[in-house]
């Protein structure tokens, strides 16, 4: 039988592989999207896992990018059933002693809070929050488009002149710890920087742990942390439907296991099956790009030196996860988290530089950094009227990953945190379901020993150094083969840009210039990976 052929051929359908098939059904190309899964979504989907009526987000939740960012907002996801909620608060961060900063959807009640940790430091968040709507638009775009995003920063540089480039620029690499400091007198605001940095894993006293804070915190001030009412997987489901719609092929539970290449040009893929899939003009890999590269495509078909670059690769850290259904709301010890979606606990402003020590020498935290979610709070559809579907995650040491028995341990303490800043949570939980590591790889195959983010973010795996030194772009040596994963540039969070700027350079392949920019960027990659 002849093999189907088809224009793109989209493997895996995350959020990003479902941007990228979204965005080239809307240019007219036949489009497959294969997926191993029984569900598209990725690291986007929800369960009932812990008791029936409770809804569980089982990986990410919480979209503050996916509502500032073009890329998924410009979709019109409402026409196909997505409708974005919200908590009554945004964010706090709970202290043992009782007291808890809070970033509240109302930057004035957020001000009135930090200045009770500091003179001063209400005014000192609102100039904060100034400042990011004067970058915001060109900012974003810069983030989340190709490198090098020349029209965005010619935008930057119009709006802030070239004293305030170099002074963004500064920020872009202050360690939050450092920013902090310099912002505020007290430590409520610090503790809302950082604890909005480490949603990323780059240490608080590191260099480039600020802008991570600091965008997450503008975030969060400026449209909040939505989530999709339902739970995370009708984000998925709002995808899918307005790509069949556009023409689109979804075929779920079909695992691609490798990608056909001949003459240096990726024409189609191979399935587990054994069923193989021709592609006309492009295969977009929603893969992690050890994984691509290694397992799919095969060293022997790329430059030499890929194989020394991926041995170079970071993962970041794994990810631990514990659901709870709870017949009661959490008892807070402080106002502050009451009716807040998103609270981070377990620490303070010194407590996150140990956390981050222990995880660089392999210890597990004694007193874990913990992101909890209260997702009844942010929508009520998630459990009966009265109760709490949460959950909580941390990170652990890479050596934690295979021994069972130390996560379960580390469950205890995730545990024990929580019942510090909410006396009286144990006795509320009805029933608990734990995600180590491994569930979460066995689950989403991207999510490689529990790493969330498809690769570290410290400054040296990003731009053009993302996902190896290169190009920091969706190209890859291989004509007609795209990176759309999270391992692409601008890297892990839900806002899809990593699937657009595969998307976008694999119709640019197409155009009147193909010839020559396919040159280009063969050259490149034959003098940054020389064979």
């Amino acid at each position: 039988m002849t093999p189907p052929t088809v224009d793109a051929v989209v493997i895996g359908g995350g959020p990003n592989g479902l941007v990228a098939a979204n965005a080239l059904a809307d240019a007219g190309w036949d489009v497959l999207l294969l997926e191993a899964n029984d569900e598209v979504g990725g690291a986007v989907a929800t369960a009932e896992v812990t008791a029936p009526g409770f809804r569980t987000d089982m990986y990410s939740a919480f979209y503050p990018l996916a509502a500032a960012a073009r890329v998924i907002g410009d979709l019109d996801l409402a026409a196909h059933g997505l409708t974005w909620v919200q908590a009554p608060k945004v964010l706090a961060h709970a202290l043992p002693d009782g007291r808890a900063a809070v970033l509240d959807r109302d930057p004035d009640r957020t001000a009135a809070g930090l200045e009770e940790f500091g003179a001063g430091d209400g005014q000192a968040w609102l100039d904060l929050l100034e400042h990011w709507r004067r970058v915001r638009d060109p900012l974003l775009d810069a983030l989340f488009t190709p490198i090098p995003p020349l029209r965005a920063a010619a935008r930057l540089l119009g709006r802030l002149g070239a004293g305030g480039l170099l002074d963004l620029t500064r920020l872009a690499l202050l360690p939050v710890r450092r920013l902090g400091q310099e912002t505020f007198t007290g430590e409520g605001g610090p503790l809302l920087l950082t604890g909005n940095a480490l949603h990323a894993d780059v240490p608080p006293d590191a260099a480039g742990s600020g802008i991570f804070g600091w965008l997450l915190a503008m975030l969060g001030q400026d449209v909040g942390f939505p989530v999709p009412r339902g739970g995370a997987g009708e984000l998925a489901l709002a995808l899918r439907r307005r790509f069949e719609a556009a023409g689109g092929q979804v075929r779920t539970g079909t695992r691609v296991t490798s990608v056909l290449v001949a003459g240096g040009r990726a024409l189609g893929v191979r399935t587990a099956g054994g069923e193989t899939v021709r592609a006309r003009r492009a295969v977009v890999a929603d893969v992690v790009a050890p994984v691509l590269y290694r397992d799919l495509v095969g060293l022997p078909h790329l430059p030499a030196a890929m194989g020394p670059a991926l041995a170079r690769f970071q993962w970041d850290n794994p990810t631990l996860k514990v659901n709870w259904a709870l017949r009661a709301p959490v008892p807070w010890r402080a106002a502050g988290p009451v009716g807040a979606g998103t609270v981070h606990l377990g620490t303070d402003l010194d407590g996150f530089v140990d956390v981050a020590a222990d995880l660089s020498v392999g210890r597990p935290p004694r007193n874990p950094f913990l992101l909890f979610g209260q997702m009844t709070t942010a929508d009520p559809t998630r459990s009966p009227a009265g109760t709490e579907s949460a959950w909580a995650y941390t990170h652990v040491p890479a050596s934690m990953v295979g021994d069972r028995a130390a996560l379960d341990r580390h469950v205890r303490r995730v545990e024990e945190q929580v019942e510090q800043v909410a006396p009286g949570f144990g006795a509320r939980v009805i029933e608990r379901f734990v995600q180590h590591p491994a569930d979460l790889q066995a689950g989403n195959a991207n999510l490689v020993d529990g790493a969330i983010n498809g690769g570290t973010s410290y400054p040296h795996q990003q731009l053009v150094f993302r996902p190896v030194p290169g190009l920091g772009r969706p190209e890859t040596p291989l004509a007609g083969l795209f990176l759309a994963s999270a391992s692409a540039h601008p890297g892990g969070g839900v806002h899809g840009a990593c699937g657009w700027n595969a998307a976008a350079a694999a119709l640019h392949a197409q155009g009147p210039w193909r010839a020559v920019r396919g040159r280009l960027t063969r050259t490149a990659w034959a003098r940054l990976l020389p064979s």
